[in-house]
């Protein structure tokens, strides 16, 4: 038998996050249609979430429709080192101390099972944020791919953090506040923009620990697999791929080729569909503030009047940790009532569903990366309210681009701004955004052409693969062969 011809097996773990699963679970489906061997690592923590939202049987694996389709996809689940009854949510820090120092003892784990037990394991892929499994990787002898889902421009500010040190903009007592234009491949940038993390007078939380680490191990993997499209940032993407093996493969979104139904809601979802189909094209404002960020109680009593003030038809999702764990219904007394059918208010949906209805004509959002490709795809402008790790930057790119609003700069949002912004987004801009956004989609199209960048960059990412296992296997080969 000629092992050079054996096929490749990558093992791909997925932060636990709803907006990191998604992707992940895209790109594992993309690998295994161009011939990988998968096996896609979850937490038990999410496992249940999903299980349980979707009615399915906790010992169900989620890719066996996958597999049904021919995809070679395994699935498997670890601990995150925290109980399945502990809130993630309401303890946001403990969850994320746990990832930092707990998880990859758990990944090593499971890759010394997986190496044992199953087909021969070359590389691991990681969420670039699940930090120390690079060190996994090199333990193991397996080449390691950082999967990064966030911008190419926060990757590359991140990669310039010693610039920002040096210039006074970040880590330092007295904090420039004028414009940063000395990030190679940015254009100019206001503090303002940069990342909630590079923005906080501390400099040593647990996400920053996260995050300038998870930057570290990826400079120094075989390859980053991006969820981006060159053309969108083309400065951006020109400079990375100067300094790391940079593989921009976006958009990995679930509506992109190769349909196979994969689980991954973690809440149970709600169809609004018979509701806008009785409301008029562009009408209708959806809101969605993601799977993660949390806002205040009364950032929400100022967004929840402003919507109502604005008189706008809108689908509202409301997840039930928005406000915190402990708040059931954290909307103003009466919000409900006064609304009426002009709006429906539910706790999560297939966000794509929502989008593509023609019904909607804006998408009031945190700015997660992933919703904002999501709304390229589907030619709906946005109404930005940032509020944590990458969406401030997020936010500059949507404006930038003229595909969306900014809500406001201040601390301290009112239900008059977010009234009027409404009203700018919904109707006096929406017709300039949409000729924009139309423009994006069609570039985000071509990418994902048989001749597109995202599948050339994939290409390159496979034959650059099968080189470096080729060179890591010669002298395996060589005593295989003979």
């Amino acid at each position: 038998m000629d092992c050079i011809q054996q096929k490749p097996h990558a093992i791909l773990v997925c932060f636990p996050l709803q907006g990191h699963l998604n992707p992940a679970v895209q790109l594992a489906i993309k690998l295994a249609s161009k011939g990988f061997t998968i096996t896609f690592i979850n937490t038990q923590s999410i496992h249940h979430q999903i299980t349980s939202n979707t009615q399915k049987d906790n010992d169900e694996d989620i890719f066996s429709d996958a597999r049904k389709s021919g995809l070679d996809i395994h699935y498997t689940t670890v601990s995150d080192g925290l109980p399945l009854e502990f809130d993630r949510s309401l303890n946001h820090d403990q969850f994320m101390a746990a990832m930092f120092h707990v998880f990859s003892a758990h990944i090593d784990e499971a890759v010394q099972r997986l190496m044992e037990s199953g087909p021969p394991v070359s590389c691991l892929i990681a969420d670039s944020f699940l930090v120390q499994l690079g060190r996994v990787a090199k333990k193991h002898g397996l080449l390691y791919a950082s999967f990064w889902t966030q911008p190419a421009t926060v990757f590359t500010i991140y990669y310039h953090l010693d610039l920002l040190r040096l210039n006074g903009h970040f880590d330092c007592i007295d904090r420039r506040e004028d414009a940063i234009d000395y990030i190679p491949g940015v254009q100019s940038i206001e503090p303002k923009d940069l990342t909630s993390y590079l923005q906080e007078e501390e400099t040593n939380t647990i996400c920053q620990q996260i995050t300038f680490k998870a930057i570290h191990d990826a400079k120094k993997a075989d390859f980053v697999l991006s969820n981006n499209v060159h053309e969108l940032e083309l400065q951006a993407m020109t400079d990375l791929r100067k300094k790391v093996p940079f593989y921009a493969i976006g958009p990995l979104l679930e509506f992109t080729k190769c349909r196979v139904a994969v689980a991954t809601s973690l809440w149970s979802k709600s169809d609004c569909t018979q509701w806008l189909d009785t409301k008029p094209t562009g009408s209708v404002l959806y809101i969605s503030f993601g799977s993660y960020a949390h806002v205040t109680k009364n950032e929400l009593q100022e967004i929840a009047d402003g919507v109502k003030l604005s008189q706008v038809t809108f689908v509202w999702v409301l997840r039930p940790d928005i406000v915190s764990s402990n708040d059931s219904d954290p909307l103003p007394k009466g919000f409900r009532e006064e609304t009426g059918d002009r709006g429906m208010i539910i706790p999560w949906c297939f966000q794509n569903q929502v989008l593509s209805h023609p019904a909607i004509g804006g998408f009031f959002t945190q700015c997660g990366w992933s919703s904002i490709l999501e709304s390229i795809w589907y030619a709906v402008p946005l109404m930005c309210f940032p509020l944590i790790a990458d969406q401030p930057t997020n936010r500059k790119l949507v404006v930038d681009w003229k595909i969306g609003i900014n809500l406001c700069d201040k601390s301290q949002i009112t239900k008059l701004e977010v009234s009027e912004k409404i009203n700018i987004l919904m109707k006096s801009g929406n017709h300039e955004l949409k000729n924009i956004i139309k423009e994006l989609r069609r570039t985000m199209e071509h990418a994902l052409s048989r001749e597109g960048s995202s599948e050339r960059n994939m290409d390159q990412f496979i034959n650059d693969f099968h080189q470096a296992i080729q060179k890591k296997t010669q002298i395996q080969s060589s005593n295989c062969i003979s």
